[in-house]
């Protein structure tokens, strides 16, 4: 009897044994001890529905500046990675449209990602697969606070590729397929 994977504790597994654990996102581990993560289930298959869903989490933080992000997972209807870049360039699109540009910005995950210039295969993917496809939801205050205190914020996407690169593709797809519970 095969269970049904649970999105948001995959999610949160991955944020806590993925991003924190191997650095991948310096600021993540402040933010998952200090439990101001809101993590958010959100069919996709009604991309009207996500959208307004997307706006109601804008609202709750306008509301609630205690929570720092938002995950949106993502969970049905998005499976496709060209499916998603579209409606991922739509919701930019419509939060700058909205009068968000500046306070929130999307940062976006996939379980399929590819950055343009990079092979399916290349392990620097990783940077921004996830178990479910999700937009995360960050205020553009609180990144600016966080990157004035580090000490090479440029030299973070290279330092995370080198060291994804330095693991094979197979093991970080098995990784993530355990997170996701497949």
């Amino acid at each position: 009897m095969s269970t049904v994977p649970d999105p948001l504790a995959a999610t949160r597994a991955w944020v806590e044994t993925f991003v924190v654990a191997r650095d991948i996102c310096p600021f993540a581990g402040r933010e998952v001890a200090r439990d101001t993560i809101r993590y958010v289930a959100v069919p996709a298959h009604n991309r009207e529905a996500a959208l307004l869903a997307l706006f109601d989490e804008c609202r709750r933080l306008d509301e609630t500046p205690e929570v720092e992000t938002t995950l949106l997972v993502l969970t049905e209807g998005l499976e496709a990675f060209d499916d998603y870049l579209d409606l991922l360039a739509i919701a930019e699109a419509l939060l700058a449209e909205q009068g968000y540009e500046g306070t929130y910005q999307l940062a976006s995950f996939h379980p399929d990602y590819v950055f343009a210039d990079a092979e399916h295969e290349d392990p620097a993917n990783f940077t921004n697969r996830s178990p479910f496809p999700m937009w995360h939801l960050l205020r553009e205050k609180g990144l600016e606070q966080a990157l004035a205190h580090h000490p090479d914020p440029a030299g973070i996407p290279e330092r995370n590729i080198l060291a994804l690169r330095e693991l094979s593709h197979e093991t970080l797809a098995r990784e993530l397929a355990a997170l996701k519970g497949s």
